[in-house]
């Protein structure tokens, strides 16, 4: 399927999400914001278990919000784009299967954003990342301060945000920020081949571990201990959960739905 900044192909349990203004280095405006929440609303309409975003070309995976088209907004036309932006940050987090951003290029700002609201970063020997907002007036605004912090230091998510430091992908896998590095002309097969095999666990499993790993940060302390009890509890009868422990006791590969 495809809309004017956005293409979606899914098969096989997997839905390749492409934001495609690579003449923009793929930058965010409302058309495209509203296209990607279509996208993935399509992607779990058709039940995929992993969402792989990524950008058009070779130079950017989302190289930000488009400065041009907001430049002149007003503060309630700013609020909106916000609640907009992070409205996608949301999906992408609640998305009911395992998202990996296949980070091709530069990933500033808002497309720094998007990957850090990902289950999963994999990134082109290439990519350069950064929350870049500080030079244009700004502060992150689509989750940034909140998702930085859960995958690196306090002291370097403050110095990212406060000096605009770009880092490359070998210093952002260093730090944490990033899962893996690999050559630029085998980052599609790498993602694919995660893909694939993500998608053929079983699905109920995959989605509560999501939700218990995402409660840590969101209720924290006993709260997602809550979740994480009710989520494991609650998979208990499922085919999978019947087919996986039969399988380990026959001793035997699993063949979930």
């Amino acid at each position: 399927m495809s809309w004017n900044t956005v293409t979606l192909d899914v098969a096989d349990g997997v839905a390749n999400l492409t934001v495609d203004r690579p003449d923009a280095l793929n930058a965010m405006n409302t058309e495209t914001l509203g296209e990607i929440e279509s996208a993935i609303a399509e992607a779990t309409e058709q039940e995929a278990r992993v969402l792989v975003l990524t950008g058009a070309g070779d130079d950017a995976f989302i190289a930000g919000a488009d400065i041009d088209y907001m430049k002149e907004f007003s503060t309630p036309e700013a609020l909106a784009y916000a609640e907009r932006g992070q409205g996608v940050v949301r999906d992408l987090r609640g998305f009911p299967g395992v998202t990996i951003a296949a980070i091709n290029g530069y990933a500033f700002g808002g497309g720094c954003e998007f990957a850090l609201a990902c289950d999963l970063r994999v990134a082109s020997e290439r990519a350069v990342i950064g929350q870049t907002e500080i030079d244009l007036g700004i502060i992150p605004g689509w989750g940034g301060t909140q998702l930085l912090q859960r995958l690196v230091s306090d002291e370097l998510a403050r110095r990212l945000i406060f000096f605009g430091d770009r880092l490359d992908a070998t210093d952002a896998h260093e730090h944490g920020l990033i899962g893996e590095v690999v050559a630029h002309d085998d980052l599609y097969d790498h993602v694919d081949e995660m893909a694939a095999e993500l998608a053929a666990k079983p699905r109920h499993a995959l989605y509560a571990a999501k939700e218990a790993l995402n409660a840590y940060h969101e209720t924290g302390g006993e709260g997602a201990m809550t979740v994480e009890r009710r989520a494991w509890s609650g998979l208990f009868g499922t085919p999978d959960q019947r087919e996986g422990m039969t399988a380990f006791v026959e001793k035997r590969d699993p063949e979930f739905e």
